[in-house]
């Protein structure tokens, strides 16, 4: 780690802490050279890897983004796809590795979606998972149905 005063290219650290409720750790480091201290910030990276193989760094923005055109008209405010968004990230950093498919990221977005609106739910799968008839349809909302009858039952 270079010092950001002295740009020495070492440092010692003085105190490690976790910080953002474990998801990342905060350092007290210390330069030998000019005995300056700094804070650095150490987060897990999370990249994703697209259908066309390039690889980007996870984005809570552009999962907001792709859920906000579904929710377009329905009652649902930022704050709510905010945290529909943290959802998705903590679901997809659950899996433990570094680097996740596109389509994982989409199938993480579905379960808090239908627990958030279900029109949203239902706009954001029939494009997700490529709906082509009334019968995609039909079957994605009597499975709605079954579930809103019978909780325990799998859609």
């Amino acid at each position: 780690m270079h010092c950001p005063f002295c740009r020495n290219p070492d440092s010692r650290v003085i105190d490690s802490r976790t910080a953002d409720d474990g998801a990342s750790i905060r350092r007290r480091r210390q330069c030998p050279a000019c005995q300056r201290r700094f804070s650095t910030v150490e987060t897990a990276s999370l990249s994703v890897v697209k259908r066309s193989g390039v690889s980007e760094p996870f984005s809570r923005a552009k999962v907001i983004s792709g859920v906000r055109k579904a929710c377009q008209g329905r009652p649902v405010t930022d704050d709510q796809l905010a945290v529909l968004a943290q959802r998705v990230e903590e679901a997809v950093r659950q899996s433990g590795q570094a680097e996740v498919d596109a389509h994982d990221v989409g199938l993480a977005i579905l379960q808090p979606l239908k627990d958030l609106d279900q029109v949203a739910y239902l706009r954001f799968a029939s494009v997700y998972q490529d709906f082509d008839s009334l019968e995609d349809f039909e079957s994605a909302i009597d499975a709605l149905r079954r579930e809103a009858t019978d909780p325990t039952a799998d859609a």
